[in-house]
């Protein structure tokens, strides 16, 4: 087992005492960074995506260049319908679309479980050379979308504000959304694992569409999902879970297996960990939009975040992906700023 030179990520999902809060920041592989920019112009997203040297290098990007504490693998979350059997395309500047969605039970009983590890070998091949790549540095994060989330795209074929395909789906034909949550969240165990075992050490959840869900929708189509895949990585990896706009759901959530929940920017930290009662480790929430302010304002607004949440118990995150436009020199503003933090 490799020595890690910073481990403060895992130290904060172990709730140990650091010197610092850890940080690190969603989609910090990527669209926003030169070099990624070269790459993306070379090579199509699944390219990238597919090829362990592309997707180690874009990883890697961020440590070198923003100095995060922690490197989340580059993939997408669709690759689990592609396992699936699910054609998925993804045009530049347009988002993904998958021309065949799933309607039926037929739609149901075709997706393919089997095979997972072998049809998603490249991303545990891309974590195992990463980890090399690494050297100890940084923690590697992998990840998954959330079973809600992952349903979303193959039932509605396209990115959606409103998600009302998947919802009537779900409130129309509740047993078979269940039936394609329980498929779902199966596959996404078994590539978590896998992932795990090649390297990852920690897992992300990303439920991002969760949000659009009423409390009590949210705990019927996404909330057993989580806890489910929580429990069954419990003992191989920490969990987080970020389950975007559902801040409902919080104090459930707090109970279950997970280390970690990401939050987005529309809780007060207080009231997320008063909804918590500080069991367990939040992550969040600067709005990414706040990243194109002047650097000395991020830095103090990095500084009032980390104070609302206490350095404890806390890793420091935007509450969503960084976008394209935030200048390089911002996105390390804001990364400089908890670095400096003193607890």
């Amino acid at each position: 087992m490799q020595q890690l030179k910073n481990d403060l990520l895992l130290r904060a999902l172990r709730k140990e005492k650091v010197e610092r809060p850890p940080v690190w920041m969603m989609r910090q592989a990527g669209r926003y960074l030169p070099d990624y920019i070269k790459l993306r112009d070379k090579y199509d997203f699944f390219t990238r995506v597919q090829t362990p040297e592309l997707a180690t290098e874009i990883t890697i990007q961020p440590v070198q260049q923003i100095g995060v504490d922690a490197a989340i693998i580059f993939s997408d979350i669709l690759v689990i319908p592609q396992a699936m059997g699910v054609e998925v395309l993804m045009e530049e500047g347009k988002g993904p679309s998958l021309p065949h969605v799933i309607k039926t039970q037929k739609d149901i009983d075709a997706l393919r479980t089997a095979n997972i590890e072998e049809n998603l070998s490249y991303v545990t091949k891309a974590l195992t050379l990463t980890k090399q790549e690494l050297n100890g540095r940084v923690p590697l994060i992998g990840f998954a979308g959330a079973p809600w989330t992952i349903l979303c795209y193959m039932v509605e074929g396209k990115g959606s504000k409103t998600w009302d395909k998947a919802k009537q789906f779900c409130y129309t034909q509740p047993d078979l959304a269940h039936q394609l949550l329980q498929k779902i969240t199966d596959v996404s165990v078994t590539y978590l694992k896998a992932q795990a075992n090649a390297g990852a050490d920690a897992l992300q959840v990303f439920d991002s569409w969760s949000g659009c869900l009423s409390p009590g929708d949210f705990k019927l189509f996404a909330q057993p999902y989580l806890i489910q895949i929580a429990d069954a990585l419990k003992n191989i990896a920490p969990v987080i879970l970020f389950p975007k706009g559902s801040w409902y759901a919080l104090n459930e959530l707090s109970e279950s297996s997970a280390s970690g929940l990401g939050l987005d920017w529309c809780i007060s930290p207080k009231i997320a960990r008063e909804l918590t009662g500080n069991k367990i480790t939040l992550q969040g929430n600067f709005d990414p939009a706040k990243l194109l302010m002047p650097v000395p304002k991020i830095k103090k607004a990095v500084k009032e975040m980390i104070d609302e949440f206490g350095a404890q118990n806390y890793i420091a995150n935007l509450g969503h992906g960084i976008t394209p436009n935030v200048p390089v020199e911002n996105a390390k503003a804001f990364v400089d700023a908890v670095k400096e933090y003193k607890v």
